[in-house]
């Protein structure tokens, strides 16, 4: 299959309105993931701002984040930074955890001009709002290693019972968009049973891809525990940003995604991730 870039572009309103502005001169917002995951996130941006141009990239060649070391991920996450920057985007979501753990501070200082946005897992809200003292964190090894959860889990979870947990396969999962095959269930329940048994009454998600699984995560909880996606919070602070850097918005937006993995697989699990996408898809060479 073909390992070109796909970009996918669709309009976000009714394009028969102008636009008083270029798209050069509105600016765009960029997201980047390794992988689908970050499409959560995508998911809750463009509900927040749906008049804004927005740039996806993921970065399949190199999925899954978890594993690799953080120099790496800094240089993996510094080479799409520059690649979205050329896109005019002056607002950069780092929608993975593993990438914001590793890079964001990292991307800050290489990037001064541009604002970034990252991702940190809910410990916070979920140490407020947790009865029975026990919270869980679900990530991969990269952002359970990194300098930003330990912070977090220091000034927030220190007289709470925290437990932490790495599953190994949801990533690979949602990749190829398996998100509800009896496997993929079996595969949450032997995460989640043993937390609910434990008496965790708090689950934070800490990695983009596992919003995706949160409705078989609640089915399998039945009410004993509140699942925290941070999506929502990141698409409130990229509104706050982008009033900030005055982004204008438009009723010609376009939303457009690239992948440095396989074209087809990308185009066919983004399908079922978001359903309601009504994308055209076009594709250009590395």
């Amino acid at each position: 299959m073909s390992r070109a870039r796909a970009s996918i572009v669709r309009n976000a309103t009714n394009t028969s309105l102008p636009s008083p502005l270029s798209q050069w001169e509105r600016g765009r917002i960029g997201l980047f993931d390794s992988g689908v995951g970050g499409l959560s996130v995508w998911r809750a941006v463009t509900r927040e701002l749906p008049d804004y141009d927005l740039v996806y990239f993921a970065d399949q060649k190199y999925c899954p984040y978890g594993s690799r070391p953080p120099q790496e991920i800094r240089a993996l996450s510094s080479r799409i930074a520059k690649f979205l920057i050329e896109q005019n985007c002056r607002v950069i979501v780092v929608a993975c955890n593993t990438a914001s753990a590793a890079a964001l501070y990292f991307l800050r200082e290489t990037f001064p001009d541009v604002s970034f946005v990252g991702m940190e897992p809910a410990v916070k809200p979920a140490a407020s709002a947790t009865r029975s003292g026990k919270i869980a964190v679900l990530a991969t090894r990269g952002t359970l290693d990194g300098e930003l959860f330990g912070n977090t889990r220091e000034e927030f979870a220190r007289e709470i019972q925290l437990f932490t947990v790495y599953p190994t396969d949801w990533v690979e999962r949602v990749e190829r968009g398996d998100i509800d095959s009896p496997e993929t269930f079996s595969s949450v329940r032997a995460v989640i049973q043993p937390l609910l048994d434990a008496g965790v009454d708090e689950i934070a998600l800490g990695c983009t891809h596992y919003p995706f699984l949160a409705p078989l995560i609640e089915k399998i909880a039945d009410g004993r525990a509140t699942i925290l996606d941070p999506s929502d919070a990141v698409a409130k602070q990229t509104v706050r940003v982008v009033a900030a850097r005055d982004l204008s918005s438009s009723r010609s937006a376009t939303q457009t995604f690239y992948t440095s993995g396989d074209v087809s697989e990308f185009t066919r699990v983004s399908r079922k991730l978001l359903p309601a996408q009504d994308a055209q898809f076009n594709f250009s060479p590395l």
